[in-house]
């Protein structure tokens, strides 16, 4: 076990996510003593497995109470460890709210109606989606006409979406921009999809709760 603890740690290292159908990915996800001993490994170095039963990847991350000491506090403090500028993280949310909240409403919604639960500590091998589950794509055009001269500029924007696909937040095709690795995994989705949809970020947004629940029903 233990040769198969470093493979995949050197693998969630290395490479920053690997995929559920994994075969070390799909094993620490169901085996208990397996995953007990990856997170030991982990939380030894102030680290943390990223996952959830909707994502299509894992991946690794700081612990939170290390965050203080690897980041800083007070004025040394970075928002991030990416080194993304703030419009570029104002980028990364509203594609979030966009892209993630409608598809993670869906999924929520089908898991309920058949009785799936998340209470399983070791998750499914596979996510929760009854069926591919493809979130959308949006427009890269769209986005920036809504958001873009508060964003930065044209120049701004297309640096700053650049930056996102580079580290895996999103991917680009055909001015279309869709759902990244890390996307579904790096940003908390209990804590930011209240603010979204209780409308903390709708004067951003321009999306109110009502909005974001009749967009997420014509998804389906």
């Amino acid at each position: 076990m233990d040769q198969a603890l470093n493979i995949l740690l050197a693998k969630l290292l290395a490479q920053r996510f690997i995929p559920r159908s994994d075969p070390l990915a799909r094993r620490a996800l169901v085996d208990e003593t397996f995953r007990e001993g990856l997170e030991r490994r982990l939380d030894d170095c102030g680290m943390q497995l990223l996952e959830n039963p909707y994502a299509q990847y894992i991946a690794i991350g700081l612990k939170p109470e290390m965050e203080d000491w690897v980041f800083g506090e007070g004025e040394n403090w970075l928002s991030n460890n990416m080194g993304l500028p703030r419009d570029a993280i104002a980028l990364l949310v509203v594609v979030w709210a966009l892209i993630i909240l409608p598809k993670r409403e869906r999924q929520i919604a089908r898991a309920a109606q058949v009785g799936d639960t998340q209470s399983d500590l070791f998750g499914a091998d596979k996510p929760i989606t009854h069926g591919e589950e493809v979130s959308s794509g949006v427009p890269e055009d769209a986005i920036y006409a809504d958001f873009g001269k508060k964003l930065g500029g044209k120049a701004r924007f297309a640096m700053n979406l650049g930056q996102l696909a580079k580290l895996g937040f999103v991917v680009r095709r055909n001015k279309m921009i869709y759902e990244g690795p890390l996307l579904d995994l790096m940003l908390d989705y209990s804590k930011l999809a209240p603010r979204i949809i209780n409308g903390a970020l709708a004067e951003v947004l321009q999306l109110s709760g009502t909005q974001l629940a009749l967009d997420t029903e014509g998804e389906d």
